[in-house]
């Protein structure tokens, strides 16, 4: 699911020429994050006092070569003005090594913010996780909740990028990265439930959906997707609707997938004849 237009992203690969840089890590490319460190993200907001304008807080997750999985996150302790941001280091290292030991396998991707604003100080605070997170480079989620009303709410990730020829902490270009959502079977339960109580007037939770509740859910989604299908078949079939073949859609992966199947079975079939042809030859030499 996607959280914002990917078209605005800048994809930036490391150069694969010999030496140092050919070991260096690749840049991300793409930042998924789980319903756990969105929620907890917003909460975070619903608690900040009134002279808070914004929230920070760390990023914890996975990452690969070209992937960063944001899995969870939690809360830091700051100040803020107009001229200078102070960020408790201590809480986050104290708080980082409890959440490392109920969960070692997440280390720190980044940081988040609330809000939409990118100024010196945000870079001040990047230069501070890219620390955290070296050799990798730390990533920015920015959540907007869209109470003020000057932008829609959503959910943007960035990486920095150091300007100037001698770099300064406070000097870097935030460069968006594509950002998605990514949730497991046993959470959707949970974003279903909170997608209804999104439409009750009094914004209240109901009670959890009973197990047969879920799986009538289900085969109503189901049955109502086969409907659609079989509408679209007998508009295709009735001259109503025309079918189109995208070609490009092809080159995905379905044509070559389907070319290497038919190969494999092209050569299981001349290998099952030569097998035959073999034992059927064997078999006329020892009656002779």
């Amino acid at each position: 699911m996607l959280l914002e237009a990917s078209s605005s992203a800048i994809h930036i690969h490391a150069p694969t020429t010999t030496g140092v840089l050919q070991n260096a890590p690749r840049t991300p490319t793409n930042v998924t994050i789980h319903p756990v460190a969105l929620f907890s993200i917003l909460d975070h907001y619903l608690r900040r006092t009134e002279k808070q304008e914004r929230v920070l807080g760390t990023l914890l997750g996975t990452r690969n070569d070209s992937e960063v999985e944001v899995r969870s996150s939690f809360a830091v302790l700051h100040s803020e003005t107009s001229e200078q941001v102070a960020v408790d280091m201590d809480y986050h290292r104290t708080m980082y090594d409890l959440h490392h030991k109920v969960n070692p396998k997440e280390v720190i991707v980044g940081w988040y913010s609330t809000g939409a604003n990118l100024n010196t100080l945000s870079a001040l605070i990047q230069n501070f996780y890219s620390q955290e997170t070296a050799p990798h480079q730390a990533i920015h989620v920015a959540l907007n909740t869209g109470v003020d009303g000057s932008e829609p709410a959503g959910v943007k990730a960035y990486f920095s990028s150091p300007v100037g020829v001698f770099p300064r902490p406070e000097n870097c270009v935030f460069v968006p990265v594509p950002v998605q959502l990514r949730f497991h079977d046993a959470e959707r339960s949970g974003l279903d439930l909170l997608k209804t109580t999104s439409t009750c007037p009094n914004a209240s939770s109901s009670q959890p959906i009973a197990d047969l509740e879920i799986i009538e859910e289900a085969i109503k989604s189901v049955s109502d997707m086969l409907d659609r299908v079989l509408t679209y078949v007998r508009s295709v079939l009735s001259g109503q609707t025309a079918v189109i073949l995208r070609w490009d859609d092809l080159e995905k992966g379905g044509f070559n997938s389907s070319l290497q199947d038919m190969l494999m079975i092209s050569y299981l079939a001349n290998l099952v004849r030569a097998q035959s042809e073999v034992s059927s030859r064997l078999a006329l030499v020892t009656t002779m």
